[in-house]
């Protein structure tokens, strides 16, 4: 109740009577092609994968003590908030940044594997069939991560968050850039979040049943060649004929980190 009271107070304070986020409670959702092969490929894949869960299942159980599952809030088409399902990497109460790294220390030796093939995300299966997630979108957020986006980017908001998604698949050099000097948070909201949502708002912008595909095939081609097909883009030379006013102050901020 207290995340649903924040998300409406939010929203309220970030729209105005002229603003083009004046819609965002009602949200877009995906058309009827995307929502039809969201429906066909994720049922699918819940059956087909069957076994595999029940092994990822006991991975995790034996990995360390707590749930199999990983229930988290996370901001869902037009501002409203569902749950995130995913199989649980980290150990339990392990507390932290919402934003996590690849080396981060509350991660279990298994958590770490299910991420590097993104077998973690798996049980969005279910998020995709009850309607709250599509294949492919910007990736879900958290509400405190949330509120804290730079003006301009919460236009991300309006849509239905993804399994997968251009920049999810496309920006994977992020850890990479961020020096030990940085703090995490401030570096994923100013830096990070303007690249993600000008590529993810790109595709957004036409996203047709052709390129929804050609994201799924990047994605996959990431998870069979072990993450050797990454940084197709690095995240400095994100550009678009017209960037978010949020990117032109990251990268603002990030000149200045060179300079620290």
């Amino acid at each position: 109740m207290r995340t649903r009271a924040w998300m409406k107070t939010w929203s309220r304070s970030r729209m105005g009577t002229g603003s083009p986020l004046a819609g965002l409670r009602l949200g877009v959702a995906p058309g009827a092609a995307r929502r039809a092969l969201d429906l066909l490929a994720a049922g699918t894949a819940l059956v087909l994968l069957a076994p595999l869960f029940a092994v990822v299942a006991l991975l995790v159980k034996l990995s360390s003590p707590g749930p199999v599952l990983f229930r988290q809030k996370r901001v869902g088409q037009g501002g409203i908030p569902f749950t995130l399902l995913k199989f649980r990497t980290m150990r339990t109460g392990a507390a932290g940044p919402h934003v996590t790294t690849a080396d981060d220390d509350r991660l279990t030796q298994a958590g770490k594997l299910l991420r590097l093939a993104g077998l973690d995300e798996l049980p969005q299966l279910l998020n995709i069939l009850r309607g709250e997630m599509t294949l492919v979108g910007p990736r879900p957020e958290t509400p405190d991560l949330a509120r804290r986006y730079l003006p301009g980017c919460e236009a991300v908001f309006r849509y239905r968050p993804g399994l997968t998604g251009p920049a999810a698949v496309r920006l994977r050099d992020r850890d990479e850039l961020r020096t030990a000097q940085e703090d995490l948070e401030q570096y994923y909201l100013h830096v990070v979040v303007p690249a993600k949502v000008t590529v993810d708002l790109d595709f957004l912008s036409a996203p047709t049943l052709r390129r929804t595909c050609g994201v799924i095939a990047e994605t996959l081609l990431y998870i069979v060649t072990g993450g050797r097909s990454r940084r197709t883009v690095p995240l400095g030379t994100v550009t678009l004929a017209r960037p978010p006013i949020a990117l032109t102050v990251a990268r603002s901020y990030a000149r200045t980190l060179t300079h620290v």
